[in-house]
């Protein structure tokens, strides 16, 4: 009979750890939590010291009792939920379910289910830990109390169902600031010169870019002050006033962490966060391996660390020197000094195995699997090689005109030693192969102008966030944690606040409805830098130096004095349906501007009688500059704003900016809104106006 019993999260871990440790022990799951806060109510006895009301979790009543025989007939039992915050509180979750005192309850962690790590854990067992217990504690409180005591704000000012919470409020204001930015980004005119050259016993021209006078940079403007340098180049004499020859290093990336794991596979494989961590928890918790069972392939896949153990690192560099060369293993790599975050206690994702390479791994994997481990492997392999070596070559060519002399430039660069390239390349790498004919090149050289090409070009607005942009933002700021990025943009992408199209997130109308509510009653939740304050005080929690109770203490006041504000100040303002003056062509009635998951509708107010509704088109008044039927306010599929012709399809009218009722005095095309300017459509005209101000 089983001595000891070892309690996993994942059913799936069950398999692979249950190989490594024989009859004497007995491997089970818990299926993640086991306790929770009830839904029904917030759970926090806020008159007792904000003491968390933890119930069974529907449906883990089988579980639990099936632990509670299993941990009877063990002499031990080991808790071995993943090594984080949240692991931690499960497993103290565990031991008080089931009732398990301090000789018989013992915490184990590994960071990689390997045999070695497994075995390790067992000499290492210790007590739980109550300051990481203690920190996704007031975490769940925090998150609890704000999700409670807004949301139904929420839903008295917009509708039932919304929700808000303490990092996706953040989030969603972020996304929002930056959807303000562009719409009120007003495009500059600039212009570029290149210039090709015929250079004396080359076939190939060699391109040159205009860089300004000796003295400055210039940059061009508009069209006149082009002609203007253009006419005095085209009757100047061309030579090669320096040449400079360096070298200059790229150095090796650092291994993967949580976000930017999230990032390259977002940019590399086109994957959302929520896949990137579900391959990744299926390659950390065991894929099955032809002839050697279950194989955990990766390190845990939470943290914030880039640090390597000493075995992997020498395991490592082992691989590189027979695969590679002793060229190629790096003599010493760089760290990336990491704050006090918790995660630290980890390692960055790797291989557990660098051994098993991708392409001996290929057959056992999902196509998907196998994309995403082949990125993890080649970056942990990169991590440990040399850097990679370049000769660079920049070349200035002077253009000695009647009334001034100007400048164009051309540099290149060629590897000179591959290092890290060997394996992994990103889109940031230059392409050297261009202008390699640079190396001929001296000041005696020869040459002759063949063609000036000019461009126009508009500076653009910033861009629009992406999945990966905004981890990198959050990770930046200080918000969230590497368990939360992925469930932070879910949630904000299913409540509909944001759309994503074409990798793009946009702000829906629903999310700019609930981020003005948010910053106009709850400031303090939507700020950057409050919210980096609270998770910066979680951690010094999680370290043993906060006390988590002061932090909820501190919290909620605040939060209770602006929600009773934010009610009574919209008791005052309680919205009541909006009446159109469209008729419902079923029962005659007005019908009336109601709230749905997409936006606004148009609704019977007969309802349930009359179940008739519409598409709410919103005139702004406007006239279409195409046909001169109305223009309207209309929403993408996936809920983001435009304006376009009340006629469509007939009329193909569309802007992404408000149009306004004035016409551009230069060219008669209608002016858009752009923040507090007014802009001509054409981008080609240029026109700009301040926006009147609104009489008060």
């Amino acid at each position: 009979m089983s001595k000891y019993l070892v309690i996993v999260e994942s059913p799936t871990k069950v398999k692979t750890i249950k190989k490594f440790l024989g009859t004497n022990y007995e491997v089970v799951a818990s299926n993640g939590h086991v306790r929770d806060l009830p839904k029904s109510q917030m759970g926090i006895d806020i008159e007792h010291d904000y003491e968390p009301k933890y119930i069974t979790i529907r449906g883990k009543g089988d579980i639990l009792a099936m632990l509670r025989k299993e941990a009877k007939k063990a002499e031990k039992v080991y808790l071995a939920t993943d090594p984080d915050r949240e692991g931690e509180a499960i497993s103290w979750h565990l031991s008080n379910a089931l009732k398990l005192d301090e000789k018989k309850g013992h915490r184990i962690t590994f960071n990689e289910i390997t045999k070695k790590a497994v075995k390790e854990s067992l000499k290492n067992a210790r007590d739980i830990d109550m300051n990481l217990v203690n920190a996704q504690q007031a975490r769940r409180v925090l998150d609890r109390m704000v999700g409670y005591k807004i949301s139904p704000v929420l839903w008295a000012k917009v509708k039932r169902g919304l929700s808000a919470g303490r990092v996706q409020s953040v989030a969603l204001r972020i996304i929002a600031d930056r959807e303000e930015e562009i719409n009120a980004f007003i495009p500059e005119e600039y212009w570029t010169l290149d210039a090709s050259f015929a250079v004396k016993g080359e076939k190939k021209p060699l391109l040159a870019k205009f860089y300004g006078t000796e003295k400055e940079k210039l940059a061009i403007r508009s069209k006149e002050e082009m002609d203007k340098i253009i006419n005095q180049i085209k009757e100047a004499s061309f030579s090669v006033s320096d040449v400079k020859k360096g070298e200059r290093i790229k150095k090796a990336p650092l291994p993967f962490t949580t976000s930017t794991l999230q990032q390259e596979a977002s940019k590399v494989l086109n994957f959302s966060t929520q896949k990137t961590m579900r391959l990744a928890q299926q390659l950390y918790e065991g894929i099955d391996i032809k002839g050697n069972g279950t194989v955990g392939l990766i390190t845990y896949l939470r943290t914030d660390s880039t640090r390597i153990s000493e075995e992997a690192d020498r395991s490592a560099r082992e691989f590189i020197e027979k695969n590679y060369g002793s060229a190629y293993t790096a003599q010493e790599t760089q760290e990336k000094k990491n704050s006090q975050k918790i995660q630290d206690a980890h390692e960055a994702i790797r291989p557990s195995d660098v051994e098993r390479t991708p392409l001996s791994m290929k057959e056992s994997l999902s196509r998907d699997q196998y994309r995403l481990y082949h990125l993890i492997w080649k970056r942990f392999v990169a991590s440990r090689m040399e850097n990679t070596r370049y000769e660079t070559t920049s070349v200035k060519i002077a253009a000695k005109g009647k009334e001034e002399t100007y400048q164009f430039t051309v540099a290149a660069s060629k590897i000179l030693f591959d290092g890290f390239r060997a394996v992994y390349t990103d889109d940031t790498d230059e392409k050297t192969e261009n202008n390699m004919l640079l190396g001929t090149l001296s000041k005696d050289t020869v040459l002759n102008l063949k063609d000036l090409e000019e461009k126009q070009h508009f500076t653009q607005p910033p861009a629009h966030y992406t999945e990966a942009a905004l981890v990198k933002t959050l990770e930046e700021l200080g918000i969230g944690r590497p368990s939360t990025y992925a469930p932070t943009i879910t949630t904000i992408i299913a409540r509909r606040y944001v759309a994503k199209e074409n990798k793009n997130l946009y702000l829906t109308e629903l999310g700019e409805v609930v981020n003005n509510i948010m910053k106009e009653a709850f400031p303090s939740i939507v700020d950057v830098n409050f919210t980096a304050n609270m998770e910066m005080l979680l951690d010094k929690v999680g370290e043993g130096v906060v006390n988590w109770k002061t932090v909820v203490r501190n919290f909620y006041p605040d939060l209770k004095e602006a929600v009773d504000r934010a009610e009574a100040e919209l008791e005052k303002v309680k919205i009541e349906d909006e009446t159109t003056d469209v008729i419902c062509e079923f029962c005659g009635r007005n019908m009336v501007i109601k709230y749905g998951p997409h936006g606004r509708f148009l609704a019977c107010p007969g309802f349930p009688e009359c179940k008739n509704t519409k598409p709410y088109l919103e005139k702004i008044g406007i006239s279409c500059p195409q046909c001169g039927k109305e223009i309207v306010l209309r929403k993408t599929k996936k809920g983001r704003k435009y304006y376009g012709c009340e006629n469509n399809p007939e009329c193909d009218f569309m802007t992404w900016q408000k149009p306004s009722n004035e016409k551009c005095p230069n060219c008669g095309k209608i002016l858009l809104e752009k923040g507090n300017k007014l802009v001509c459509m054409d981008e080609q005209c240029g026109y700009i106006k301040n926006k009147p101000k609104k009489e008060e």
